[in-house]
Protein backbone atom coordinates (compact mmCIF):
# COMPACT_ATOMS: atom_id res chain seq x y z
CA UNK A 1 0.00 0.00 0.00
CA UNK A 2 1.39 3.39 -0.92
CA UNK A 3 0.75 6.58 0.96
CA UNK A 4 0.57 9.86 -0.87
CA UNK A 5 2.03 12.74 1.05
CA UNK A 6 1.16 16.28 0.05
CA UNK A 7 3.55 19.01 1.13
CA UNK A 8 2.28 22.59 1.02
CA UNK A 9 4.61 25.48 1.56
CA UNK A 10 3.04 27.99 3.90
CA UNK A 11 4.00 31.63 3.78
CA UNK A 12 2.69 32.22 7.26
CA UNK A 13 1.28 30.55 10.35
CA UNK A 14 -1.24 27.73 9.76
CA UNK A 15 -3.77 29.45 11.99
CA UNK A 16 -4.03 32.39 9.61
CA UNK A 17 -5.07 30.08 6.78
CA UNK A 18 -7.70 28.45 8.96
CA UNK A 19 -9.08 31.85 9.91
CA UNK A 20 -9.23 32.87 6.24
CA UNK A 21 -11.16 29.73 5.37
CA UNK A 22 -13.61 30.33 8.20
CA UNK A 23 -14.10 33.93 7.15
CA UNK A 24 -14.79 32.83 3.59
CA UNK A 25 -17.34 30.29 4.76
CA UNK A 26 -19.04 32.86 6.96
CA UNK A 27 -19.13 35.32 4.09
CA UNK A 28 -20.71 32.70 1.79
CA UNK A 29 -23.27 31.78 4.43
CA UNK A 30 -24.08 35.45 4.94
CA UNK A 31 -24.60 35.95 1.21
CA UNK A 32 -26.87 32.88 1.08
CA UNK A 33 -28.92 34.18 4.01
CA UNK A 34 -29.27 37.58 2.36
CA UNK A 35 -30.39 35.93 -0.88
CA UNK A 36 -32.91 33.76 1.00
CA UNK A 37 -34.29 36.78 2.84
CA UNK A 38 -34.64 38.69 -0.42
CA UNK A 39 -36.43 35.72 -2.04
CA UNK A 40 -38.81 35.37 0.91
CA UNK A 41 -39.58 39.09 0.90
CA UNK A 42 -40.15 39.13 -2.84
CA UNK A 43 -42.32 36.02 -2.67
CA UNK A 44 -44.55 37.45 0.04
CA UNK A 45 -44.86 40.79 -1.78
CA UNK A 46 -45.87 38.99 -4.99
CA UNK A 47 -48.48 36.92 -3.17
CA UNK A 48 -49.90 39.97 -1.38
CA UNK A 49 -50.20 41.92 -4.65
CA UNK A 50 -51.95 39.00 -6.34
CA UNK A 51 -54.26 38.64 -3.35
CA UNK A 52 -55.48 42.20 -3.90
CA UNK A 53 -56.00 41.66 -7.65
CA UNK A 54 -57.70 38.27 -7.41
CA UNK A 55 -60.06 38.88 -4.49
CA UNK A 56 -63.74 38.30 -5.25
CA UNK A 57 -66.00 40.05 -2.75
CA UNK A 58 -68.82 38.07 -1.09
CA UNK A 59 -72.42 38.89 -1.99
CA UNK A 60 -74.93 39.44 0.81
CA UNK A 61 -78.32 37.77 0.90
CA UNK A 62 -81.02 40.25 -0.02
CA UNK A 63 -84.72 40.75 -0.52
CA UNK A 64 -85.94 41.03 -4.12
CA UNK A 65 -89.24 42.64 -5.04
CA UNK A 66 -90.24 39.65 -7.18
CA UNK A 67 -88.11 36.71 -6.05
CA UNK A 68 -88.22 37.56 -2.31
CA UNK A 69 -85.29 36.08 -0.33
CA UNK A 70 -82.15 35.63 -2.45
CA UNK A 71 -79.29 33.73 -0.78
CA UNK A 72 -75.84 35.27 -0.47
CA UNK A 73 -72.73 33.91 -2.16
CA UNK A 74 -69.30 33.45 -0.65
CA UNK A 75 -66.41 35.50 -1.95
CA UNK A 76 -62.98 34.10 -2.72
CA UNK A 77 -59.52 35.29 -1.74
CA UNK A 78 -55.94 34.07 -1.68
CA UNK A 79 -54.82 32.78 1.70
CA UNK A 80 -51.54 34.71 1.81
CA UNK A 81 -50.02 32.85 4.74
CA UNK A 82 -50.88 29.36 3.48
CA UNK A 83 -49.65 30.21 -0.02
CA UNK A 84 -46.39 31.58 1.39
CA UNK A 85 -45.83 28.47 3.51
CA UNK A 86 -46.52 26.27 0.48
CA UNK A 87 -44.05 28.11 -1.77
CA UNK A 88 -41.23 29.34 0.49
CA UNK A 89 -39.20 26.13 0.06
CA UNK A 90 -40.01 25.74 -3.64
CA UNK A 91 -37.37 26.44 -6.31
CA UNK A 92 -36.94 30.17 -6.91
CA UNK A 93 -38.52 30.25 -10.38
CA UNK A 94 -41.29 27.72 -9.70
CA UNK A 95 -44.80 29.06 -10.57
CA UNK A 96 -46.76 30.07 -7.50
CA UNK A 97 -49.57 27.72 -6.50
CA UNK A 98 -52.11 29.97 -4.85
CA UNK A 99 -54.19 28.64 -1.97
CA UNK A 100 -57.70 30.10 -1.82
CA UNK A 101 -60.30 30.40 0.91
CA UNK A 102 -63.95 31.38 0.87
CA UNK A 103 -65.19 34.59 2.45
CA UNK A 104 -68.76 34.35 3.79
CA UNK A 105 -71.17 37.24 3.29
CA UNK A 106 -72.08 39.50 6.17
CA UNK A 107 -75.80 38.89 5.60
CA UNK A 108 -77.11 35.34 5.08
CA UNK A 109 -80.59 33.92 4.62
CA UNK A 110 -81.05 33.63 8.37
CA UNK A 111 -80.64 37.38 8.76
CA UNK A 112 -83.53 38.02 6.35
CA UNK A 113 -86.04 36.36 8.67
CA UNK A 114 -88.99 34.15 7.64
CA UNK A 115 -89.36 34.80 3.91
CA UNK A 116 -90.17 32.58 0.91
CA UNK A 117 -87.31 31.50 -1.36
CA UNK A 118 -87.84 31.05 -5.09
CA UNK A 119 -84.29 30.81 -6.42
CA UNK A 120 -80.61 30.69 -5.56
CA UNK A 121 -78.02 33.41 -5.99
CA UNK A 122 -77.69 34.32 -9.70
CA UNK A 123 -73.89 34.36 -9.39
CA UNK A 124 -73.78 30.67 -8.43
CA UNK A 125 -73.88 28.47 -11.56
CA UNK A 126 -75.97 25.71 -10.01
CA UNK A 127 -79.60 24.63 -10.28
CA UNK A 128 -81.73 22.15 -8.35
CA UNK A 129 -84.45 19.69 -9.27
CA UNK A 130 -87.35 19.80 -6.80
CA UNK A 131 -89.40 16.62 -7.08
CA UNK A 132 -92.64 16.76 -5.10
CA UNK A 133 -94.02 13.31 -4.29
CA UNK A 134 -97.60 12.71 -3.22
CA UNK A 135 -98.50 10.20 -5.95
CA UNK A 136 -97.01 8.65 -9.09
CA UNK A 137 -94.93 5.74 -7.73
CA UNK A 138 -94.85 3.99 -11.10
CA UNK A 139 -92.36 6.52 -12.50
CA UNK A 140 -90.11 6.87 -9.48
CA UNK A 141 -87.76 4.02 -10.32
CA UNK A 142 -87.09 5.17 -13.88
CA UNK A 143 -86.39 8.70 -12.68
CA UNK A 144 -84.03 7.42 -10.00
CA UNK A 145 -82.14 5.37 -12.59
CA UNK A 146 -81.77 8.43 -14.84
CA UNK A 147 -80.52 10.56 -11.97
CA UNK A 148 -78.02 7.88 -10.99
CA UNK A 149 -76.78 7.49 -14.56
CA UNK A 150 -76.26 11.25 -14.86
CA UNK A 151 -74.70 11.49 -11.36
CA UNK A 152 -77.30 14.03 -10.26
CA UNK A 153 -78.70 14.45 -6.75
CA UNK A 154 -82.16 16.00 -6.42
CA UNK A 155 -84.37 17.06 -3.52
CA UNK A 156 -87.57 15.05 -3.06
CA UNK A 157 -90.30 16.79 -1.07
CA UNK A 158 -92.45 14.06 0.45
CA UNK A 159 -96.12 14.31 1.35
CA UNK A 160 -96.48 12.85 4.85
CA UNK A 161 -99.47 10.64 4.10
CA UNK A 162 -97.61 9.26 1.07
CA UNK A 163 -94.52 8.64 3.18
CA UNK A 164 -96.54 6.75 5.79
CA UNK A 165 -97.95 4.41 3.12
CA UNK A 166 -94.81 4.15 0.98
CA UNK A 167 -91.93 3.79 3.40
CA UNK A 168 -90.07 1.36 1.16
CA UNK A 169 -90.29 3.72 -1.82
CA UNK A 170 -89.02 6.57 0.34
CA UNK A 171 -86.11 4.43 1.53
CA UNK A 172 -85.32 3.60 -2.09
CA UNK A 173 -85.10 7.31 -2.90
CA UNK A 174 -82.89 7.81 0.13
CA UNK A 175 -80.63 4.89 -0.85
CA UNK A 176 -79.68 6.80 -4.03
CA UNK A 177 -78.34 9.66 -1.91
CA UNK A 178 -81.05 12.22 -2.62
CA UNK A 179 -82.15 14.93 -0.22
CA UNK A 180 -85.55 14.36 1.44
CA UNK A 181 -87.67 17.26 2.65
CA UNK A 182 -91.16 18.25 3.85
CA UNK A 183 -94.24 18.68 1.62
CA UNK A 184 -96.90 18.87 4.38
CA UNK A 185 -98.99 15.86 5.41
CA UNK A 186 -102.14 15.70 3.29
CA UNK A 187 -101.48 18.13 0.41
CA UNK A 188 -103.75 20.94 1.70
CA UNK A 189 -103.99 24.55 0.59
CA UNK A 190 -101.86 25.89 3.43
CA UNK A 191 -103.22 29.44 3.18
CA UNK A 192 -106.69 28.19 4.09
CA UNK A 193 -105.61 26.60 7.36
CA UNK A 194 -105.60 28.17 10.80
CA UNK A 195 -102.23 28.50 12.54
CA UNK A 196 -102.45 25.26 14.54
CA UNK A 197 -103.59 23.20 11.57
CA UNK A 198 -100.81 24.62 9.41
CA UNK A 199 -98.29 23.86 12.15
CA UNK A 200 -99.56 20.28 12.48
CA UNK A 201 -99.39 19.63 8.72
CA UNK A 202 -95.68 20.39 8.76
CA UNK A 203 -94.96 18.84 12.17
CA UNK A 204 -96.52 15.45 11.33
CA UNK A 205 -94.43 15.04 8.20
CA UNK A 206 -91.34 16.31 9.95
CA UNK A 207 -91.78 13.70 12.67
CA UNK A 208 -92.18 10.97 10.04
CA UNK A 209 -89.05 12.06 8.19
CA UNK A 210 -87.06 11.81 11.41
CA UNK A 211 -88.55 8.64 12.84
CA UNK A 212 -88.82 6.65 9.58
CA UNK A 213 -85.80 7.87 7.63
CA UNK A 214 -83.58 9.56 10.21
CA UNK A 215 -83.70 12.77 8.20
CA UNK A 216 -82.67 16.11 9.68
CA UNK A 217 -84.51 18.46 7.36
CA UNK A 218 -84.47 22.23 6.81
CA UNK A 219 -86.86 22.88 3.89
CA UNK A 220 -90.63 23.04 3.48
CA UNK A 221 -92.34 23.16 0.07
CA UNK A 222 -96.02 24.13 0.37
CA UNK A 223 -98.34 21.95 -1.74
CA UNK A 224 -99.41 23.62 -4.99
CA UNK A 225 -97.25 26.59 -4.00
CA UNK A 226 -100.10 27.84 -1.81
CA UNK A 227 -99.02 29.70 1.33
CA UNK A 228 -99.42 32.85 3.37
CA UNK A 229 -97.45 34.64 6.07
CA UNK A 230 -98.65 32.18 8.71
CA UNK A 231 -97.36 29.25 6.65
CA UNK A 232 -93.87 30.73 6.54
CA UNK A 233 -93.93 31.58 10.23
CA UNK A 234 -95.02 28.14 11.46
CA UNK A 235 -92.44 26.50 9.19
CA UNK A 236 -89.77 28.79 10.64
CA UNK A 237 -90.88 27.91 14.17
CA UNK A 238 -89.92 24.31 13.30
CA UNK A 239 -86.56 25.33 11.89
CA UNK A 240 -87.63 25.14 8.25
CA UNK A 241 -87.36 27.65 5.43
CA UNK A 242 -90.19 27.83 2.90
CA UNK A 243 -89.00 27.12 -0.62
CA UNK A 244 -90.91 27.38 -3.88
CA UNK A 245 -89.72 27.21 -7.49
CA UNK A 246 -88.29 29.29 -10.31
CA UNK A 247 -89.40 27.08 -13.21
CA UNK A 248 -92.41 24.75 -13.29
CA UNK A 249 -92.50 21.79 -15.67
CA UNK A 250 -96.30 21.66 -15.23
CA UNK A 251 -95.80 17.92 -15.71
CA UNK A 252 -99.07 17.10 -13.96
CA UNK A 253 -100.78 18.22 -17.17
CA UNK A 254 -98.78 15.53 -19.03
CA UNK A 255 -97.21 17.73 -21.72
CA UNK A 256 -94.89 16.31 -24.36
CA UNK A 257 -91.43 15.64 -22.94
CA UNK A 258 -89.89 17.72 -25.74
CA UNK A 259 -91.84 20.79 -24.64
CA UNK A 260 -90.51 20.44 -21.09
CA UNK A 261 -86.94 20.12 -22.34
CA UNK A 262 -87.44 23.15 -24.58
CA UNK A 263 -88.73 25.22 -21.66
CA UNK A 264 -85.76 24.29 -19.50
CA UNK A 265 -83.24 24.93 -22.27
CA UNK A 266 -84.74 28.35 -22.95
CA UNK A 267 -85.33 29.58 -19.42
CA UNK A 268 -82.96 27.88 -17.00
CA UNK A 269 -80.34 30.15 -15.41
CA UNK A 270 -77.99 30.11 -12.42
CA UNK A 271 -79.98 29.56 -9.21
CA UNK A 272 -83.07 28.06 -10.86
CA UNK A 273 -85.20 25.70 -8.77
CA UNK A 274 -87.08 23.40 -11.15
CA UNK A 275 -90.37 21.88 -9.99
CA UNK A 276 -91.21 18.33 -11.06
CA UNK A 277 -93.32 15.35 -10.04
CA UNK A 278 -92.89 11.63 -10.76
CA UNK A 279 -95.02 11.69 -13.92
CA UNK A 280 -94.72 10.13 -17.35
CA UNK A 281 -93.78 13.50 -18.86
CA UNK A 282 -90.98 14.28 -16.42
CA UNK A 283 -89.67 10.73 -16.46
CA UNK A 284 -89.30 10.94 -20.25
CA UNK A 285 -88.01 14.52 -20.23
CA UNK A 286 -85.47 14.10 -17.45
CA UNK A 287 -82.44 13.02 -19.57
CA UNK A 288 -82.98 15.93 -21.96
CA UNK A 289 -83.49 18.38 -19.10
CA UNK A 290 -80.21 17.37 -17.48
CA UNK A 291 -78.38 17.60 -20.81
CA UNK A 292 -79.81 21.08 -21.48
CA UNK A 293 -78.77 22.30 -18.04
CA UNK A 294 -75.24 20.94 -18.39
CA UNK A 295 -74.90 22.40 -21.88
CA UNK A 296 -75.39 25.84 -20.33
CA UNK A 297 -72.40 25.22 -18.06
CA UNK A 298 -74.56 24.82 -14.97
CA UNK A 299 -74.08 22.24 -12.24
CA UNK A 300 -76.97 20.32 -10.67
CA UNK A 301 -77.22 20.04 -6.91
CA UNK A 302 -79.75 19.57 -4.16
CA UNK A 303 -81.82 22.45 -2.87
CA UNK A 304 -79.47 22.70 0.11
CA UNK A 305 -76.42 22.87 -2.15
CA UNK A 306 -77.99 25.36 -4.54
CA UNK A 307 -79.25 27.71 -1.83
CA UNK A 308 -76.05 27.49 0.20
CA UNK A 309 -73.72 30.49 0.07
CA UNK A 310 -70.79 28.11 -0.52
CA UNK A 311 -69.04 28.28 -3.85
CA UNK A 312 -69.27 25.26 -6.13
CA UNK A 313 -65.55 24.48 -5.74
CA UNK A 314 -62.70 25.83 -3.65
CA UNK A 315 -59.65 26.53 -5.74
CA UNK A 316 -56.03 25.66 -5.02
CA UNK A 317 -54.24 25.73 -8.35
CA UNK A 318 -51.37 27.20 -10.29
CA UNK A 319 -52.60 30.21 -12.22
Amino acid sequence: MCALLLFVKLNGPLSSYVDAIKQGQASATYRLNIAADNFSRSLRETIEKEAVKRRIAPIDARMDRIWKAIPGYNGLEIDVEQTYRLMRDAPEHAPIRYVYREVPPTIGLDELGPEPIYKGNPNKPMVALMINVAWGNEYLESMLKTLEKENVKATFFLDGSWLKKNTDAARLIQSFGHELSNHAYSHPDMSKLDRQSAYNQIAKTEALLKSTLGVSNKWFAPPSGDFNKTTIEVAAEQGLKTVLWTLDTVDWQHPQAASIVRKIRTRVEPGSLILMHPTDSSSEALPGMIAAIKQKGLSLGTVSETLSSKRISLVEAAQ
